[in-house]
C-alpha cells in the first residue's frame, strides 16, 4: 500500500480500512486487539514520513503492529494471521523485510534503536536512515529501557521513539493548558527558537545560562516531559495520537532535530470499536469473538490449569496469612487477578517487571513470607539471573508458578514454554516438580506452600491432558508414582502435562506398557529408576519441554552415573529448535508430538 503521496483525507480513510481489516480477522482468528486498533494513526503517520526499507522500524513487543503488516504489502495475506504457516502476530524479518526485528516480549525496542543508532553512525548513513522506535506505556515499567534511555541522552544518537501512551493519566492533571503548550514546543518555530537561544546565551556566559535554563524547566514542570529532557532526550508531547494531520507535522520535526526525541501520543485503546474502547484487560488479547456483540466464540470446555491454580491459591492464602505473591502485568493471563482483588495487600502486580518480581519475593521470602512469584514460562526467562542470585543463592522459599508451559499456539516462538527445566535444572537448591491432573495439582501446591526452599511447578496453558489411571497421592519430595505397571519391556515415564500424553499414546499401543509419573525432575526418585531398570529396557520420555537439558537428559545422567548401559532412552521433548505459531494440535502434528504419531515411532 503507497501511504507517502496520499492526502490526510485519504490516510484517514486508509485508517478506517484498516481497523475494518483488522476487526474481520481478528474476531475470527484470536489476536491482539485494543492496542493495535488504537495505535493505526501512529503507525501511518510513520509510514508516511519515514520509510521502512532503511529506516528501522522496531515495535515493542511489537503486538500492535497489525497495521504495519498491512501497509507493507500483507493485506492478502493477513487473513492468516496467527495460523499455522500464515503471518506471525509479532514482528518478523523472515516474513518480511519491512519488520526490522523479532519481537514478542516486552522493553526490548530503545536498545534495539540504540544499537541501530550506532551502526547508521558507524557506516556514515546518518543522512539517509533514523531508527523509528513505537513503544507502549506498560513497556515503559521494565528497568530495560532507563538502561537504554540513559545511555542513548548521554551519546545523543538521532533516534526517533513514539510513546504510545494508552493508558498513562501523567497528562489528566494539566489538562488544556498541556495540550496547548506541548503543540507549541513541537512546532517547528519553537525548537527553531529554543535552538538559537541556547547557542545566544551561551555566548553570555554561565549567568545568562541558568536564567534560560531556570525559565525553560518552570515551564516544563507543567509537562510530562522533565524526566525525559533532564536524562537528554528531547521531548514532544502529549499530543493527541489520532490526529495525523498533527503526528505527521510533528514526526517530520522531530526528524529534523537531528536528536533523540520521544513524541508522546496518547490514544484509545480499541479505537473504531466500542466495545473494546477503554482499560478492559480482557480486549488486549482475545480469541475468536461475534463483531456484533463481542462475545467471545469459544466454547466452554474442561477446567484450566491456570483456573484450577487460582482455586487452590485463594484456599491456601485464606488458611494461611503468610501466602504472599506477584505477577509481572499479567494478572489476568496467570490467574491472580481474584487473589489481586481479594487481598490487595498481599498480592501485587509489578508491572512488566520479572526481574523485579524475583527479587522483591525473595526479601519477603527471607521476611519469613511464602511467595507465590507466577510468571509465564516464557517470561521467567527474563529474571534468570535474580532467580540465581536473589533467591536460590540464599536459598529461600520463593515457589515459581510458571503458567504457559510448553506449546503455547498462536503466539509462538517468543511464547512457547519450552525451557524453563532446562535453565533451572542447572540451579543449586532449586526443586522442580510438575502435577499432572487436577486432584495432583492441589497435592503439589499442598507441598510447594510448605517446602521451605525455592522450587517451580510448570503447568499447561488450557486444560491437562485427562488420564483414567491410578490416583494421585500426596506429594513427597522426589517421590514419584507408578501409574500403571506390566510385565513389558516398555516405560513410559511422564512429566507434568506430558503424563496425558504418554496415556494417550498407550491407547494405540497393543503391547502392554508401564506408566510412571515422574512428579520431580529434581530430585529424582533414584530408588524407583533403579527397580523400573530391572525390567524395562525402553524407556520413553513425555515432556513438553525442550530436549536439551531436560527431563531426558535428567534421566540420562542418572543412568550414566549409576553405569546402567542396558537401558534404551528416547525422548519425545521438543528438538533444538524455535517453535512455530500456530493452532496447538497443528503444530504438535508438525513437530510428530500427537499419540497416534509417537505410537508409530515405538512401534
Amino acid at each position: 500500500m503507497k501511504i507517502k503521496d496520499k492526502s490526510i483525507k485519504e490516510l484517514e480513510i486508509v485508517c478506517a480500512d484498516i481497523r475494518e481489516e483488522i476487526l474481520r480477522v481478528v474476531s475470527k482468528n484470536g489476536g491482539h486487539l485494543s492496542s493495535t486498533l488504537g495505535a493505526t494513526e501512529l503507525i501511518v503517520a510513520m509510514h508516511k514520513v519515514f520509510d521502512s526499507k532503511k529506516d528501522p522500524f522496531i515495535f515493542d513487543v511489537s503486538h500492535q503492529s497489525y497495521a504495519h503488516k498491512l501497509v507493507t504489502g500483507r493485506w492478502k495475506e493477513f487473513d492468516t494471521l496467527r495460523q499455522f504457516n500464515g503471518l506471525c502476530g509479532y514482528t518478523k524479518p523472515s516474513e518480511s523485510n519491512d519488520d526490522y526485528f523479532v519481537a514478542g516480549h516486552s522493553s526490548t525496542s530503545i536498545s534495539l534503536g540504540v544499537g541501530a543508532a550506532k551502526a547508521i553512525a558507524l557506516k556514515g548513513e546518518e543522512k539517509e536512515r533514523i531508527p523509528v522506535v513505537m513503544i507502549g506505556d506498560g513497556s515503559m515499567t521494565a528497568g530495560m529501557v532507563y538502561e537504554a534511555l540513559n545511555e542513548l541522552g548521554d551519546r545523543k544518537y538521532p533516534m526517533i521513539i513514539i510513546l504510545n501512551d494508552n493508558e498513562m493519566s501523567i497528562a489528566k492533571p494539566i489538562g488544556a493548558l498541556s495540550r496547548i503548550l506541548s503543540s507549541a514546543m513541537a512546532s517547528p518555530f519553537y525548537q527553531s527558537f529554543k535552538r538559537t537561544t541556547e547557542s545566544f546565551v551561551d555566548n553570555f556566559g554561565e549567568g545568562a545560562h541558568y536564567i534560560a535554563k531556570r525559565m525553560e524547566e518552570s515551564l516544563k514542570l507543567i509537562t510530562p516531559g522533565l524526566m525525559f529532557e533532564e536524562m537528554g532526550i528531547n521531548y514532544i508531547g502529549p499530543v493527541d495520537g489520532h490526529n495525523l494531520s498533527q503526528l505527521i507535522d510533528i514526526m517530520h520535526t522531530a526528524r529534523s532535530m537531528k536528536k533523540p526525541v520521544i513524541i508522546h501520543a496518547q490514544t484509545l485503546k480499541g479505537k473504531g470499536y466500542n466495545i473494546a474502547e477503554g482499560q478492559e484487560e480482557k480486549w488486549h488479547g482475545v480469541g475468536p469473538f461475534d463483531l456484533d456483540s463481542g462475545d467471545s466464540s469459544k466454547k466452554s470446555g474442561a477446567k484450566s490449569a491456570t483456573q484450577i491454580y487460582t482455586e487452590i491459591l485463594l484456599d491456601l492464602a485464606a488458611k494461611n496469612d503468610k501466602i504472599v505473591g506477584a505477577t509481572a502485568a499479567m494478572p489476568g493471563g496467570t490467574g491472580l487477578a481474584e487473589l489481586l482483588e481479594k487481598y490487595p495487600t498481599r498480592f501485587w502486580d509489578v508491572a512488566i517487571a520479572e526481574q523485579h518480581a524475583v527479587t522483591s519475593m525473595s526479601a519477603l521470602a527471607k521476611e519469613g513470607f511464602k511467595p507465590f512469584c507466577t510468571i509465564y514460562s516464557t517470561f521467567l526467562q527474563r529474571g534468570f539471573d535474580q532467580v540465581i542470585h536473589d533467591t536460590c543463592l540464599m536459598d529461600l522459599p520463593v515457589v515459581f508458578a510458571l503458567d504457559r508451559a510448553g506449546i503455547v499456539g498462536e503466539d509462538g516462538e517468543t511464547h512457547q514454554g519450552a525451557f524453563d527445566i532446562s535453565f533451572l535444572r542447572a540451579i543449586p537448591n532449586m526443586t522442580l516438580l510438575a502435577p499432572r491432573d487436577e486432584k495432583s495439582f492441589h497435592q503439589a501446591m499442598a507441598f510447594a506452600s510448605e517446602y521451605n526452599h525455592p522450587c517451580s511447578l510448570r503447568y499447561p496453558r488450557g486444560a491437562f491432558i485427562p488420564t483414567d489411571l491410578a490416583e494421585s497421592r500426596t506429594f513427597e519430595l522426589g517421590k514419584s508414582q507408578l501409574l500403571l505397571s506390566n510385565n513389558s519391556e516398555i516405560l513410559f515415564i511422564g512429566y507434568g502435562n506430558g503424563v496425558g500424553r504418554a496415556y494417550e499414546t498407550s491407547k494405540f499401543i497393543d503391547k502392554q506398557v508401564s506408566i510412571l509419573d515422574l512428579r520431580f525432575v529434581k530430585p529424582l526418585h533414584e530408588e524407583m529408576l533403579l527397580n523400573m531398570a530391572i525390567k524395562h529396557k525402553k524407556w520413553y520420555i513425555f515432556s513438553d519441554s525442550a530436549k536439551m537439558g531436560g527431563v531426558g537428559s535428567a534421566i540420562l545422567e542418572f543412568l550414566a552415573k549409576n553405569s546402567i548401559l542396558n537401558v534404551k532412552v528416547t525422548s519425545f521433548e521438543y528438538e533444538d529448535a524455535f517453535i512455530t505459531h500456530g493452532n496447538t494440535k497443528l503444530v504438535e502434528e508438525s513437530l510428530g508430538l500427537l499419540p497416534e504419531q509417537l505410537a508409530k515411532k515405538i512401534i
